[in-house]
């Protein structure tokens, strides 16, 4: 049921023209320009926007958790009724300790190392005034209510030693200790698994239903705020510029920005064979910039004189309350143009006879820690092809970014397997590989904050990527790095800047520029995007597919959005516990009939377009490879495991179809009825 727009009286949480700036180096700089929203008890309200729109400042300012230099110069927030920004500092730490609370984007950081969960459990009672044994007995059921396994062993961990799931489930329980009225979710799933993301969201869904507890999530994943909020405002450039029912808003979004953010996703199965993805032309306005009208006006592809002389007003969208938009121009939302992108789809398309680059055969890795043995790859199979992109998905622990490091000689292979690059084996290690089988593999990681060199220019980065792999210098040198910029679309002003002036896409253009100065073969991706807008996401998508259409690059891309995966890869392995369980052609991956782990992953995504799948739920976490399941390792968690069978023996990797190869003792037209519910 879709919850309208609450009045302030009885809003659970209510910002109200709220005005916040950040003094830099002494300058007030705007961040929040007007907002103005209402949750009502028992709602779950969505924020949506790119990097830098105001999403998380607006969650901070809600319980006055902005930083020092951050201060609300007008406007109010209300909870229940009572101004938070009046509230004096004694009031302001009850009001935190008993009745809001927030969870945060990344739980490693919310937790101290240092000490046991239970003891940080436990304390989050204590402070509510509970002596410690009865504090105790509290963090032990907050952790059982949060559906976690063996709590009492759990209790006895450090963070560490918790998966990030695990992890954000145990905050997630210290967040709601004090039962909270409000509760505020700041991206609590960026960098989960997708059956890991899926539980957690289940969990606030249970808990919201139980305590009536008001939500406010901010996500950049549109899938996860259509399926878990009843309303939604998008957000830019410290404004709300659309707000409505959440299915509403996605169906028929009547804001340019709105339209532009849902054009940049690759929705309903698109492949990049079929078109390139829509971006948002230009950047974000920076924090201060004097923004007297519409503050899209200089993105929006409709935008007229009247834009950039008048603030536009809230438009009302038909006869919802609460349903509105900032455009002068809303009866020409259909009128948008989808605008071209550069990349030549047509050379995307797989040849049957592309020559192979890479195989993978018979490779194993195993770790030693304290003298026992931990497979973390077992007997992998792999080919690649010129051109070629092959996604690799599954859950943290499944052996993905092993693999990947065993292919670049990062982790040396076990005796036995070989990694063969076009035609000739290579050195297990990276250091006693040759500099040509270097140059022609290389890797771009998840997070260019950790690969980039803060300390040296955009220009220098490069520079040392081209004298380390083709051993060009000088004036030479000089002109290939710009030529790499231009074609990366990096400006001549970039290359003079340092990573930290660069917003999160350019330092991944950095980083794909810095892969591509030797003209790699085959090109490693590590969850490139995992953690970018939207519309970033869509650029730096484009941007690969280009560049192989361009140079025939083969991608062996690692992810954990199956949407990302089924636009750009060709085919798709699934790996659980350091075997391949399933492989295939990317259509023949998602149509099915599926091996029953990679059923559970594709029932576990969120769908912005509100598309219905039923959960497959798996119980328990991936097994330690340290001590793994007897017979076929994914039988524990398998909802169609056959007793007798599956606990006994592993089953094969077989070819079940043309260039279809499955792992499962069930036989495919039974998987097929099963999965279709005949």
């Amino acid at each position: 049921m879709t919850i309208t727009s609450a009045p302030a009286t009885t809003a659970a949480l209510s910002v109200e023209d709220l005005h916040v700036t950040y003094n830099v180096r002494g300058i007030e700089r705007a961040v929040l320009r007007g907002v103005t929203f209402h949750v009502a008890p028992g709602e779950a309200y969505g924020l949506v926007g790119e990097s830098g729109c105001g999403k998380s400042t607006t969650a901070y300012a809600a319980l006055r958790y902005l930083p020092r230099n951050g201060t609300i110069s007008s406007g109010r927030v209300l909870v229940a009724g009572d101004d938070v920004t009046a509230m004096k500092s004694s009031q302001l730490r009850s009001f935190r300790a008993n009745r809001a609370s927030m969870v945060y984007q990344d739980p490693g950081q919310a937790m101290n190392p240092s000490l046991r969960i239970g003891r940080q459990v436990a304390e989050c009672f204590t402070l509510l005034g509970q002596p410690d044994k009865q504090a105790h007995e509290s963090a032990l059921e907050a952790l059982k209510k949060v559906r976690i396994a063996a709590p009492e062993s759990v209790l006895e961990r450090y963070p560490f030693q918790l998966s990030g799931g695990m992890q954000q489930r145990v905050v997630i329980a210290m967040a709601l200790a004090k039962d909270p009225k409000l509760l505020v979710l700041d991206e609590p799933t960026t960098g989960l698994d997708a059956t890991v993301e899926a539980e957690v969201l289940d969990l606030v869904r249970m808990l919201r239903q139980e305590s009536d507890a008001a939500v406010l999530l901010i996500a950049h994943n549109l899938g996860i705020i259509r399926s878990m909020c009843d309303r939604v405002g998008v957000m830019y450039a410290g404004k709300i510029v659309e707000e409505g029912p959440s299915h509403q808003v996605f169906d028929s979004p009547q804001h340019p920005y709105t339209v532009g953010l849902l054009r940049s996703l690759p929705r309903h199965g698109v492949r990049k064979t079929e078109r390139a993805l829509a971006t948002i032309p230009g950047i974000l306005p920076l924090i201060g910039t004097d923004l007297p009208t519409c503050v899209f006006v200089d993105r929006c592809p409709i935008a007229t004189e009247l834009c950039r002389t008048v603030e536009p007003p809230e438009v009302p969208v038909g006869n919802v309350p609460g349903r509105f938009t900032r455009c002068h121009h809303s009866d020409r939302i259909g009128d948008i143009p989808q605008e071209p992108v550069n990349v030549d789809i047509a050379m995307l398309a797989p040849v049957d006879d592309n020559p192979e680059v890479l195989e993978l055969s018979h490779v194993s890795k195993t770790f030693r820690q304290r003298g026992k043995a931990i497979p973390a790859l077992v007997d992998v199979e792999l080919n690649l092809a010129e051109g070629e992109t092959l996604g690799i998905v599954g859950e943290s622990g499944s052996g993905k970014s092993t693999l990947a490091k065993t292919m670049l000689g990062i982790e040396s292979l076990d005796s036995g397997g070989l990694v063969s690059l076009d035609g000739h084996g290579l050195q297990a290690s990276t250091v006693r590989r040759s500099a040509e089988d270097k140059r022609s593999m290389q890797m771009v990681f998840q997070n260019p904050d950790s690969a980039l060199n803060r300390a040296w220019s955009v220009r220098r980065i490069l520079l040392r990527s081209v004298h380390k792999l083709t051993g060009i210098k000088g004036a030479e040198a000089n002109k290939r790095v710009e030529d790499l910029a231009e074609h990366l679309r990096l400006t001549p002003r970039h290359l003079d800047l340092k990573p930290r002036q660069l917003s999160g896409g350019l330092k991944q253009r950095v980083a794909i520029a810095r892969a591509f100065a030797g003209d790699p073969r085959i090109v490693v991706c590590d969850e490139p995007t995992s953690a970018l807008d939207v519309s970033v996401q869509a650029a730096i998508l484009n941007l690969l597919a280009d560049l192989q259409s361009a140079q025939r690059t083969s991608y062996v891309f690692i992810t954990h959005d199956m949407g990302v995966v089924r636009y750009l890869a060709d085919r798709i392995a699934v790996m659980y516990l350091g075997r391949i369980q399933e492989i295939g052609l990317t259509d023949d991956i998602f149509k099915g009939p599926h091996h029953p782990y990679t059923e559970a992953l594709l029932s576990a995504v969120p769908s912005v377009d509100g598309e219905i799948t039923t959960r497959i739920r798996l119980d328990g976490e991936i097994p330690s490879p340290a001590n793994p399941p007897s017979g076929c390792v994914f039988h524990p968690r398998c909802p169609r495991a056959i007793a007798g069978v599956c606990e006994v023996t592993e089953p094969p990797l077989v070819e079940v179809s043309f260039g279809h190869a499955m792992r499962c003792h069930i036989p495919l037209e039974e998987l097929r009825v099963l999965q279709q519910g005949e």
